[in-house]
């Protein structure tokens, strides 16, 4: 799924967890049937693209070690999710990272302990690794304290939402100068 490029003038980055900041959060959602935009999502992610800023969804996602969906069933929700962003609101997202591993997860290929995994910074430092970001203006976007702790290693600025509209929490934080 990466589209990452090299090099070029560094941007801020909008880092979005998925399940309770982008969709709500119906518990393991792998398949487009299950999935059901935040109110104002689509309009963030075209406001933040409008900005200049790169946009990426970097989501633990455990439902993939848990049997609930495949790994295939993920990326195909994911390229859903892009499509109908698209349609819906002309937004884009840049580049997605997902974590599937758990350190006790019921299937033994996906049973890990990384670092990609929030509160781990990894999903977040890959991004930063492989697009030109400036860390300084950038920030992440969680529902659960998980994500603004991997902001925080990271070096980022992280928010909580706490539900509502994304693009009316999301609005004033665009014109801000931001810094963990």
């Amino acid at each position: 799924m990466s589209t990452a490029r090299t090099g070029g003038q560094l941007r801020p980055a909008l880092f979005l967890d998925r399940d309770g900041v982008v969709n709500h959060d119906h518990g393991y959602v792998g398949t487009p049937e299950r999935f059901d935009w935040i109110d104002g999502a689509p309009e963030a992610i075209r406001r933040a693209n409008l900005a200049g800023y790169f946009v990426f969804l970097v989501t633990n996602q455990s439902g993939i070690a848990r049997g609930y969906f495949t790994q295939a069933q993920f990326h195909d929700l994911m390229a859903y999710i892009r499509a109908d962003l698209a349609a819906r609101s002309g937004g884009q997202i840049d580049d997605i990272r997902h974590c599937p591993f758990l350190p006790d997860a019921p299937l033994p290929e996906w049973r890990s302990n990384t670092d990609w995994r929030k509160p781990g910074p990894g999903m977040l430092v890959d991004l930063m690794q492989h697009w030109p970001v400036d860390a300084r203006r950038s920030l992440m976007i969680g529902d659960k304290e998980s994500d603004l702790q991997a902001a925080a290693a990271a070096g980022i600025a992280g928010h909580l939402f706490s539900g509502g509209d994304l693009d009316v929490f999301l609005t004033p934080l665009l014109s801000q100068e931001t810094k963990p």
